[in-house]
């Protein structure tokens, strides 16, 4: 029976000959990213800003114009209003309230009457409504369950390889999460708590499928004891390419349900995870291999050149009998 194969059986790409364009082009996006962080920043969300969003399904399809004069008359400062799924459906956002955190929900409970009161039977089907401090305060939770999640998994690698592994696999994860935010900046998502998760998730799938290729780059260091470090990491890529494929094939076609159809609080996080599956996947090979290879050249492998040929038994013998006088 034919079987389908994203990747043929013993597969030979010399990756590494293309680790210097692979380095620069991941220092390029990254450092194009950090420009971007600061100008013109991320669009975040509420969760990090303050503010309200309510979701709210009318009986009737909405008139845009008069919504957006009621609820400006109630002096609660910019509002946006969109059409959100059917024209009954309606998503309103509103900016950070002045005042302490419980002015945040008197403002959101002034929208509802508002709208009670212009479309009678109106279902409010979400609020959230987050004050100043709690913004603040979410915001620098989320930054330390990033800066967390990176000390333990480099304590991780750090334990179970050699260092130079470690900081290959670190160095790597942190230029994929500079990438993941410019990508958050370019296509203007909201970076909110669920940004958060998404990066967490990234950051896990990348470390795992770089454990992958390290421990096989382990394994052949102890099975090849004098194959070139450049052939060595080469194999081993090879070797775990059929894996490391299907898995985000698999991972990359169930999430992509998700980006279509998951609505706006899932629909963010499926679309930045698509971006940071590929992401993943390809800085194993190009990224964290040359950055492996160039920290342990001549130091996971002291022996650069295999022999080219065995020794012939009989010239040994030869060479062992006293000569005949």
């Amino acid at each position: 029976m034919y079987k389908l194969r994203l990747i043929p059986d013993n597969t030979n790409y010399p990756f590494m000959k293309g680790r210097i364009i692979g380095l620069a082009v991941s220092a390029f996006l990254s450092l194009v990213s950090v420009v971007l962080f600061f100008h013109p920043g991320l669009h975040y969300g509420i969760d990090f800003k303050g503010g309200i969003v309510i979701e709210a399904r009318l009986p009737q399809a909405a008139d845009f114009p008069a919504l957006r004069d009621a609820i400006h008359k109630l002096d609660l400062g910019q509002a946006a209003l969109q059409e959100f799924g059917s024209p009954q459906d309606v998503l309103i956002r509103l900016g950070r309230q002045e005042g302490d955190d419980a002015a945040a929900q008197r403002a959101a409970d002034k929208v509802r009457a508002a709208l009670n009161q212009s479309y009678p039977g109106a279902e409010i089907r979400r609020v959230e409504a987050v004050g100043a401090s709690v913004s603040d305060e979410l915001f620098k939770d989320g930054m330390i369950a990033m800066g967390l999640a990176l000390v333990a998994m480099l304590a991780y690698i750090w334990f179970r390889f050699e260092w130079q592994f470690g900081v290959g696999a670190v160095v790597t994860l942190v230029l994929d999460v500079t990438k993941t935010v410019g990508f958050y900046v370019i296509t203007d998502l909201q970076f909110n708590l669920v940004a958060v998760a998404a990066v967490l998730t990234i950051m896990g799938f990348s470390i795992n499928d770089k454990v992958v290729v390290y421990d096989r780059v382990r394994e052949n260091l102890r099975k090849y004891k004098v194959m070139p470090l450049r052939e060595l990491i080469d194999k081993s890529i090879n070797e775990t390419l059929n894996r490391t494929i299907n898995t985000s094939v698999t991972i990359f076609l169930s999430t992509i349900p998700l980006a279509l159809f998951g609505g706006e609080a899932v629909q963010g996080f499926a679309i930045v995870l698509l971006f940071g599956i590929v992401l993943a996947t390809s800085s194993s090979i190009f990224i964290a291999a040359p950055i492996l290879l160039f920290l342990g050249e001549n130091k996971l492998r002291r022996g650069t050149e295999a022999p080219t040929a065995p020794p012939q038994a009989g010239k040994s013998a030869q060479a062992g009998k006293p000569a005949k006088g």
